[in-house]
């Protein structure tokens, strides 16, 4: 199995980690392990890295990218949960954590994982291949109303009540099995001269993902979580795809930065305001040009990092 990723923004990442070589670091999204190739590079023999990941093909992946590092850790779950991955093994603060959310590059070429809307695949969408629901639980058994408010919020799809109404028109006579059948519901239901913006099955793809991966609801404490994990000038650095990623982490980076709200005319404060760090991007950072060139994924990324106090 060859797991092709190219690391977005991968020098701005181990920038921002800003990396101790005796450290202690957390690829919470391992997959290729491209990140974590480079993490280790900076890593002395008593550094370590963790990597965490839910795709058990990630993990394999990863552990022929890595065999050549002696000082790095798998664990094959969800970055969501990161402070109990930490208490299962024993380790109280980290230096640094990585989060590059989205899909991999491996994951829309492998068929039968069904994230990808071209050729025609399983309809699957899962990454962590042990859960129960599918894109395909999704497509034929959720509402038409709740379909709809999924492809418009995680998709941002203008289109999203026509799709929902006839991928519930289809279904009423066959089955959704199929990344095809998806397609074709999809392009029938957006007019032709609306089709110019990338494929048309794109955004309805990309929230159906979203939904079967629960990639949006847990963010905001997960990003709440890493830092209360980080060491004393650990770093936290995250790369979203999606808007509503982005604003998640910018909530979350906000909030545990603190901020005091008395009036200003008192002379000190006394609302209590609280600060775990400071936030070292004021606007994400961006992908150069050059790298946007060569790698189409880089695009809509935004990397932005705090650190702990």
């Amino acid at each position: 199995m060859e797991f092709k990723h190219k690391p977005v923004m991968l020098e701005e990442c181990i920038r921002g980690l800003n990396i101790k070589k005796d450290g202690i670091y957390i690829d919470g999204t391992l997959g290729g392990a491209g990140h974590s190739k480079e993490i280790l590079k900076n890593l002395s023999e008593n550094g370590l890295l963790i990597g965490i990941d839910r795709d058990e093909d990630a993990l394999e992946a990863a552990k022929q990218n890595l065999k050549e590092f002696k000082n790095v850790k798998f664990i094959k779950d969800n970055h969501d949960n990161i402070k109990n991955i930490l208490d299962d093994i024993g380790i109280k603060n980290v230096d640094g954590i990585l989060l590059d959310l989205g899909v991999s590059s491996y994951q829309l070429d492998e068929k039968n994982r069904g994230f990808s809307y071209l050729g025609e695949n399983q309809l699957d969408m899962r990454m962590d291949k042990t859960q129960s629901l599918t894109a395909q639980e999704i497509v034929n058994n959720y509402t038409e109303e709740d379909l709809g408010n999924i492809i418009y919020k995680y998709g941002e799809e203008k289109f999203s009540r026509q799709i929902a109404k006839n991928i519930c028109q289809y279904r009423k006579n066959k089955k959704i099995t199929t990344t095809k059948q998806l397609v074709e519901i999809i392009e029938n239901s957006i007019p032709k001269s609306k089709q110019k913006d990338g494929h048309p099955a794109k955004r309805t793809f990309q929230a159906i993902r979203i939904e079967v991966n629960n990639e949006i609801s847990p963010l905001y404490n997960t990003i709440k979580d890493c830092i209360e994990c980080l060491k004393s000038k650990g770093r936290l650095c995250v790369i979203t795809f999606h808007s509503l990623e982005d604003r998640a982490v910018k909530n979350a980076m906000i909030d545990a930065k603190g901020k005091c709200v008395c009036p200003s005319d008192l002379p000190y404060c006394v609302c209590g305001a609280k600060t775990l760090g400071k936030i070292i991007t004021k606007k994400p950072i961006i992908a150069s040009s050059i790298e946007q060139e060569e790698n189409s994924r880089s695009k809509s990324a935004k990397l932005r990092i705090f650190e702990k106090i």
